[in-house]
């Protein structure tokens, strides 16, 4: 189901348009997403207002792209995924880990995986963690904070994820080298 245009400066209304300038002197072309969510522009405000919110989290460049590619693997959205494994090179995230997210296996780092089980088990139990769930996570070396900055950087992907669904969002041609798609198609019955 397709029900959204990519809107471009020229399509989009104010302040969605002004929004999407910023993005294409940031980036150097609106990525698809950005387009989509221009339908809305409360909604491409919290997009990008989350995003420089997540930036300034405490976890690192890795950390942060390991909990946007985790969620984004899980709920199946092929644009996030690919766009972010781009985007992980580009921050130097190791290949063995961004490699072990795309292909759901266990990250060799402990530490690293520890984060990626616990953005999982949020997703998957909807905030419901257990005790032993967070005993796991701090006993790794993550704080109580960085609890609050996994549901915020699960909050950020989701609004992206769902939205992709939605819009059947075409990837763009700058992350077409990192294309991926989940194992099975979630329809709705």
């Amino acid at each position: 189901m397709n029900i959204f245009d990519i809107h471009t400066t020229q399509t989009a209304q104010a302040p969605a348009a002004e929004m999407l300038g910023e993005i294409e002197k940031a980036y150097g072309f609106i990525p698809n997403l950005y387009g989509v969510f221009a339908e809305s522009p409360a909604t491409l405000r919290a997009y990008m207002s989350l995003g420089k919110i997540f930036d300034e989290s405490s976890f690192s460049a890795t950390e942060r792209q390991l909990i946007i590619l985790a969620v984004s693997r899980l709920n199946g959205c092929s644009y996030c995924v690919a766009a972010h494994s781009v985007v992980a090179g580009m921050q130097k995230v190791p290949d063995d880990v961004i490699d072990a997210i795309r292909n759901d296996q266990p990250i060799a780092d402990s530490k690293l995986q520890a984060l990626r089980v616990f953005a999982i088990t949020v997703v998957e139990k909807r905030g419901w963690v257990t005790e032993s769930d967070v005993i796991a996570f701090l006993g790794a070396g993550y704080t109580k904070a960085q609890i609050l900055e996994v549901v915020l950087g699960v909050t950020f992907k989701t609004l992206s994820n769902y939205t992709n669904h939605m819009a059947d969002t075409p990837l763009d041609d700058a992350f077409e080298s990192m294309a991926w798609a989940p194992a099975a198609t979630r329809l709705a019955s």
